[in-house]
């Protein structure tokens, strides 16, 4: 193999390329009339090695993660790879069955960074020193080219929607998916500033970050919050009645009096479009100072990327209702036994004090008035309890008729004082409770200051009911 001539064929051809692409599909192209070989070149896009050239194999990787395979870990050290059998190579990514040997150099720029790589693999005998020095002689006529041409590609529309798609599939809080989701309007429009406005509970709100980069961005919100709820939810009730609306550009024209909040502000370039349902979704404004016009595959890919944000948000708010349900006594709302145990084993020895309530005759009221009268007096009771407490101190239900306050005090009366509380807000109701109080010992196990809880609180029980009565320390 004369590989001078090989190097001459490709090096004649890369001038007359007119885009980073189309050189190395010349690149390849040449290469594949020498070599037979599977090549490619895969250049950095964004945060991936994506394929834009290849020959000699059914399939290809369309993109690579930058340190995956043989050829990330090429992109990522700049350095050669020569692996004389793929087998041994933990790292390579099989493209073909009957691939034996890999040739990988990296695509550098003329101040030497790594661009891109250029991926030879063989299926039979070949001089691998030899097209060593070929690849890399090469890669580096390349490199300088497609930097002269401007560098790698840039990273698609479409391409960005899909790492969007992705960043709010996996985003974990409600504040995550609509941070997500306002930065990739940003990114997939190309316009300066986004903005949600989601109807919650009838109430249009902003959602999304409040410490929001831009000057525009941060106008927008001041002027929205000013025009108030009523105006969010006209604007809302517009976009979803007539769907996804964008400005022409058209200079000495007056905006609706819904978007004159948005004209205030600066805007002249805007995309409206609707997120999830009329009766409870909300709206999404991409906008611009500058004097644009839109086009409708703008607005149609603004459109997927609201309603892949508004399944991300449904899907959280459903998965966070369903772990509330879980955790939560489904009769008065309070939590119950496994939050109670995970909270009590954090409990501070001293600090921590534990009241456990019993409603003094509660037997009596289902059986005189049945089932539901008992419910009514349990739901009565928690919402009592409930509002003697303290910002922070905690209610569970623990079983039919029994509840356990968790408290943080710093003496042994406060803990009585507030249990003397709780008995109080109960007899405001017509009914009655004992409590028992206890404080966790140094060592002791709050499965073991619970019980002492309850000692007190029957020891109330056998001297009348309807009192407090504080566990020895």
């Amino acid at each position: 193999m004369d590989l001078q001539r090989v190097i001459r064929d490709v090096t004649v051809r890369l001038p007359m390329a007119s885009t980073a692409v189309e050189a190395c599909q010349d690149t390849v192209t040449a290469l594949a009339r020498h070599a037979p070989a599977t090549i490619s070149v895969l250049l950095q896009v964004h945060d991936r090695l994506r394929c834009v050239a290849a020959t000699g194999s059914w399939q290809v990787f369309a993109t690579v993660p930058p340190k995956a395979g043989i050829v990330g870990r090429v992109y990522a050290s700049g350095r050669t790879a020569v692996v004389a059998d793929v087998a041994d190579d933990p790292d390579y990514l099989p493209i073909r069955p009957d691939v034996t040997a890999e040739v990988c150099v990296p695509v550098l720029d003329p101040a030497g960074r790594p661009i891109g790589v250029l991926d030879l693999q063989w299926c039979a005998p070949a001089d691998l020193d030899a097209w060593r020095d070929v690849a890399e002689r090469l890669a580096a006529r390349l490199g300088a080219r497609i930097v002269a041409l401007g560098g790698p590609p840039a990273e698609s529309r479409s391409e960005k929607l899909l790492r969007h798609a992705a960043a709010l599939t996996g985003a974990p809080t409600e504040w995550d998916l609509l941070t997500a989701a306002i930065a990739a309007a940003r990114d997939v429009s190309t316009l300066a500033a986004a903005v949600l406005i989601l109807a919650d509970r009838d109430t249009p709100r902003l959602g999304g970050p409040t410490a929001v980069p831009g000057e525009l961005e941060s106008r927008i919100r001041a002027e929205l919050t000013e025009a108030g709820p009523a105006a969010l939810g006209r604007m809302i009730g517009r976009a979803h009645r007539n769907g996804a609306g964008y400005t022409l550009g058209e200079a000495g024209h007056p905006p609706t009096a819904d978007h004159a909040p948005l004209a205030r502000a600066g805007v002249r370039t805007l995309v409206a479009v609707p997120v999830g349902p009329p009766d409870g979704g909300g709206l999404l404004l991409v906008a611009d100072e500058r004097l644009l016009r839109p086009d409708p595959t703008t607005v149609n890919l603004i459109e997927l990327l609201a309603g892949q944000a508004w399944s991300a948000l449904d899907l959280l708010r459903t998965v966070a209702r369903l772990r509330e349900q879980a955790s939560s006594d489904p009769l008065t709302g309070l939590r119950h036994t496994g939050p109670f145990g995970q909270r009590i084993a954090a409990a501070t020895p001293g600090r921590t004090a534990l009241l456990a309530i019993d409603v003094d005759g509660f037997k009596t009221v289902n059986d005189t008035y049945g089932h539901q009268a008992g419910d009514r007096v349990l739901v009565g009771l928690a919402r009592a309890l409930e509002g003697a407490l303290r910002h922070g101190d905690e209610l569970y239900r623990i079983g039919g008729d029994e509840f356990v306050a968790v408290i943080e005090v710093s003496r042994p009366d406060e803990a009585v004082r507030i249990a003397e509380r709780l008995a109080e807000a109960a007899r405001r109701t017509g009914r009655t409770i004992s409590v028992g109080v206890a404080l966790p010992r140094s060592g002791e196990s709050p499965e073991v200051t619970l019980r002492r809880a309850d000692q007190a609180l029957y020891q109330v029980k056998r001297q009348g009911r309807d009192g407090v009565r504080l566990a020895p320390a």
